[in-house]
Protein backbone atom coordinates (compact mmCIF):
# COMPACT_ATOMS: atom_id res chain seq x y z
CA UNK A 1 0.00 0.00 0.00
CA UNK A 2 2.78 2.56 -0.87
CA UNK A 3 0.92 5.49 -1.91
CA UNK A 4 3.17 8.49 -3.09
CA UNK A 5 2.34 11.55 -0.50
CA UNK A 6 2.74 14.90 -2.42
CA UNK A 7 3.59 18.02 -0.38
CA UNK A 8 1.67 21.02 0.21
CA UNK A 9 3.78 24.29 -0.51
CA UNK A 10 0.89 27.05 -0.96
CA UNK A 11 0.10 29.13 2.10
CA UNK A 12 -3.82 29.08 1.25
CA UNK A 13 -3.52 25.50 1.31
CA UNK A 14 -1.99 25.22 4.59
CA UNK A 15 -4.91 28.12 5.66
CA UNK A 16 -7.72 25.66 4.42
CA UNK A 17 -6.22 22.86 6.47
CA UNK A 18 -6.55 25.12 9.36
CA UNK A 19 -10.37 24.83 8.66
CA UNK A 20 -10.58 20.71 8.06
CA UNK A 21 -10.67 18.77 11.46
CA UNK A 22 -8.09 19.52 14.07
CA UNK A 23 -6.15 16.88 16.95
CA UNK A 24 -4.17 17.99 18.99
CA UNK A 25 -2.09 15.24 20.47
CA UNK A 26 1.29 15.62 22.89
CA UNK A 27 3.73 15.72 19.92
CA UNK A 28 2.08 17.46 17.74
CA UNK A 29 -1.26 18.86 15.91
CA UNK A 30 -2.78 17.43 12.91
CA UNK A 31 -5.10 19.15 10.46
CA UNK A 32 -6.98 17.45 8.05
CA UNK A 33 -9.17 18.82 5.40
CA UNK A 34 -10.64 16.37 2.45
CA UNK A 35 -10.92 18.19 -0.70
CA UNK A 36 -13.20 16.40 -2.42
CA UNK A 37 -11.10 14.83 -5.17
CA UNK A 38 -9.72 11.78 -5.70
CA UNK A 39 -5.79 13.34 -5.60
CA UNK A 40 -3.42 12.09 -3.78
CA UNK A 41 -2.78 12.78 -0.48
CA UNK A 42 -0.79 15.83 0.31
CA UNK A 43 1.25 16.88 3.38
CA UNK A 44 2.89 19.81 4.63
CA UNK A 45 4.39 20.52 8.02
CA UNK A 46 4.98 23.60 10.34
CA UNK A 47 6.71 24.40 13.28
CA UNK A 48 6.77 27.85 14.94
CA UNK A 49 9.34 30.28 16.89
CA UNK A 50 7.72 29.06 20.00
CA UNK A 51 8.85 25.65 19.89
CA UNK A 52 12.97 26.89 19.81
CA UNK A 53 15.20 28.73 18.01
CA UNK A 54 15.90 27.47 14.44
CA UNK A 55 17.90 24.12 15.29
CA UNK A 56 15.17 23.13 17.48
CA UNK A 57 12.49 23.86 14.41
CA UNK A 58 14.29 22.47 11.94
CA UNK A 59 14.76 18.90 14.41
CA UNK A 60 11.81 18.90 15.21
CA UNK A 61 10.81 19.42 11.28
CA UNK A 62 12.47 16.65 10.55
CA UNK A 63 11.22 14.53 12.92
CA UNK A 64 7.34 15.07 11.68
CA UNK A 65 9.04 14.51 8.06
CA UNK A 66 10.28 11.15 8.78
CA UNK A 67 7.14 10.29 11.18
CA UNK A 68 4.65 11.22 8.19
CA UNK A 69 6.87 9.06 5.49
CA UNK A 70 6.73 6.40 8.13
CA UNK A 71 3.04 6.27 8.90
CA UNK A 72 1.20 8.34 5.77
CA UNK A 73 1.64 6.14 2.65
CA UNK A 74 -0.76 3.17 4.89
CA UNK A 75 -3.14 5.54 6.80
CA UNK A 76 -3.62 8.38 4.60
CA UNK A 77 -6.25 8.91 2.49
CA UNK A 78 -6.72 9.70 -1.19
CA UNK A 79 -8.06 13.10 -1.65
CA UNK A 80 -6.72 14.81 1.73
CA UNK A 81 -4.53 17.67 3.15
CA UNK A 82 -2.37 16.94 6.03
CA UNK A 83 -0.67 19.62 8.15
CA UNK A 84 1.82 18.51 10.74
CA UNK A 85 2.23 21.10 13.43
CA UNK A 86 5.19 20.73 15.64
CA UNK A 87 4.76 21.00 19.20
CA UNK A 88 7.23 21.94 22.64
CA UNK A 89 8.02 18.31 23.00
CA UNK A 90 8.37 17.09 19.12
CA UNK A 91 12.28 17.58 19.18
CA UNK A 92 12.71 15.52 22.29
CA UNK A 93 9.49 13.21 22.40
CA UNK A 94 10.56 9.33 21.66
CA UNK A 95 10.62 7.97 18.63
CA UNK A 96 7.40 5.44 19.53
CA UNK A 97 5.43 8.06 21.29
CA UNK A 98 5.26 10.63 18.19
CA UNK A 99 4.46 7.67 15.79
CA UNK A 100 1.56 6.64 18.17
CA UNK A 101 0.42 10.52 18.78
CA UNK A 102 0.31 10.42 14.61
CA UNK A 103 -1.87 7.18 14.43
CA UNK A 104 -4.29 8.12 16.97
CA UNK A 105 -4.37 11.77 15.49
CA UNK A 106 -5.00 10.10 11.90
CA UNK A 107 -7.61 7.90 13.39
CA UNK A 108 -9.78 10.89 15.09
CA UNK A 109 -9.99 13.11 11.95
CA UNK A 110 -11.19 10.22 9.92
CA UNK A 111 -13.48 9.19 12.43
CA UNK A 112 -11.77 5.77 13.62
CA UNK A 113 -11.11 5.19 17.29
CA UNK A 114 -7.88 4.83 17.80
CA UNK A 115 -8.69 2.57 20.88
CA UNK A 116 -10.71 -0.47 21.11
CA UNK A 117 -14.32 0.52 21.97
CA UNK A 118 -15.16 0.23 25.91
CA UNK A 119 -18.38 -2.30 25.98
CA UNK A 120 -20.88 -2.61 28.75
CA UNK A 121 -18.88 -5.70 30.16
CA UNK A 122 -15.98 -4.07 30.96
CA UNK A 123 -17.57 -1.13 32.69
CA UNK A 124 -17.76 -3.11 36.43
CA UNK A 125 -20.05 -1.96 38.92
CA UNK A 126 -17.81 -0.41 41.40
CA UNK A 127 -17.55 2.55 38.56
CA UNK A 128 -19.86 4.91 39.66
CA UNK A 129 -17.53 7.69 40.35
CA UNK A 130 -18.01 11.39 38.52
CA UNK A 131 -16.74 9.25 35.56
CA UNK A 132 -19.65 7.13 35.23
CA UNK A 133 -21.91 8.44 31.96
CA UNK A 134 -24.83 9.91 32.19
CA UNK A 135 -27.73 8.88 31.38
Amino acid sequence: MDRQIDKLRKRRDFLAAAHGRKRAERGLVLQALDRHDSGAPRAGFTVTRKVGNAVTRNRAKRRLRAAAAEILPLAAKPGYDYVLIGRHSTPTRRWAELLADLTAALNEVHGRRGRASTSSSDISRSDTGKDAPHG
